[in-house]
């Protein structure tokens, strides 16, 4: 039997950040998966996971896992997909490496993703998104930064790994301000700034601390910004702007949020969804179409274009009230 320890150390240290080349976001992904499917796997095996062997990994199990997420830890159908497709990359680098194990890899492919509901993506209005930005106090090194990521975020819609990522070397503010963002799938895009979000970023500068990191963004340590400190910072202030514009209260404002909200003002602006895909960066057209789905802008011009049937007026006569009551007797 083989032991699942060395094939899954070279599949996180060697197959995916060098020969794959992954990102970092993506190798954490996954290996944060992999922490669950074995803690998983050897509470349900009752053994230590240093001593799992990779024949455990079988179809019933794998399925009891994706069952626990959902009912246990509360996880969305894309989370449970998420983890189910680190899973299969797995076993299709196995398919190279360890023969014996083809069966196995094409039984853990046979299960199936689950379908997940299309929802409309949610963004913020004008007016909440300056409350939002509004709200940190910029007479404190700690307000101007935070100032600073929420306007970086949405005016350049990134993603926050592209955010807590950005380094000093890729912030321009002369001769015209503008982001070299490295993105998805290794995708690369330069963002031009307005000139109120390199003002803000200049704000930021003049009172970064020293550091030996090149992140762009620094927490209190003095440490790279990471993705779960701007989520608690957003959720801070979303909370604080509530009290200034409750219509956030009925909102879930997370760090995708404003890259929505980017994208949804764009379209609007621009009324052209090939700009909306190029500042965004997304690989395919079809990623962008769905903010189409929540602009009712051309839905209105399609409805406007065209003229309503007409409804021949009908002779309605009220029921009696009495024999109303004597049928609802019988």
């Amino acid at each position: 039997m083989s032991s699942l320890a060395h094939y899954l150390s070279g599949f996180l240290r060697e197959y995916l950040p060098c020969e794959r080349r992954a990102s970092q976001h993506t190798c954490e992904t996954y290996a944060y998966t992999f922490q669950l499917l074995v803690s998983f796997a050897a509470s349900h095996l009752k053994t230590q996971p240093s001593k799992l062997k990779l024949e455990c990994i079988d179809v019933p199990l794998v399925v009891t896992f994706l069952n626990q997420l959902e009912e246990v830890r509360r996880n969305s159908s894309r989370t449970r997909n998420a983890r189910l497709a680190a899973i299969k990359a797995f076993f299709r680098f196995l398919e190279y490496r360890l023969p014996s194990a083809l069966d196995q890899a094409r039984r853990i492919h046979a299960i199936p993703m689950k379908k997940v509901d299309e929802k409309l993506v949610g963004f913020l209005t004008r007016k909440e998104m300056q409350t939002l930005i509004d709200t940190p106090d910029s007479r404190t090194a700690l307000g101007i930064r935070d100032r600073a990521m929420l306007y970086l975020a949405f005016a350049a819609g990134l993603r926050v790994s592209e955010l807590v990522g950005l380094r000093l070397d890729q912030l321009h503010l002369n001769p015209e301000p503008l982001i070299h963002v490295f993105g998805k799938g290794r995708r690369e895009r330069v963002i031009p700034l307005w000139k109120e979000t390199a003002s803000v970023l200049r704000a930021w500068l003049a009172v970064r601390v020293d550091s030996i990191a090149h992140e762009l963004f620094l927490n209190v340590q003095g440490r790279p910004m990471t993705r779960s400190g701007f989520k608690y910072i957003l959720s801070k202030h979303v909370n604080i702007a509530i009290a200034k514009q409750p219509t956030l209260a009925r909102k879930r404002v997370s760090p995708h949020v404003l890259r929505h909200t980017c994208a949804m003002h764009t379209l609007q602006a621009t009324n052209d969804i090939r700009k909306v895909s190029l500042w965004l960066g997304h690989a395919d057209m079809k990623s962008t179409e769905i903010y189409l789905r929540s602009d009712p802008s051309e839905k209105l011009e399609a409805l406007t274009a065209g003229s309503p049937l007409l409804l021949r007026r009908g002779n309605f006569k009220a029921p009696d009230k009495l024999i109303a009551m004597l049928k609802a007797k019988n």
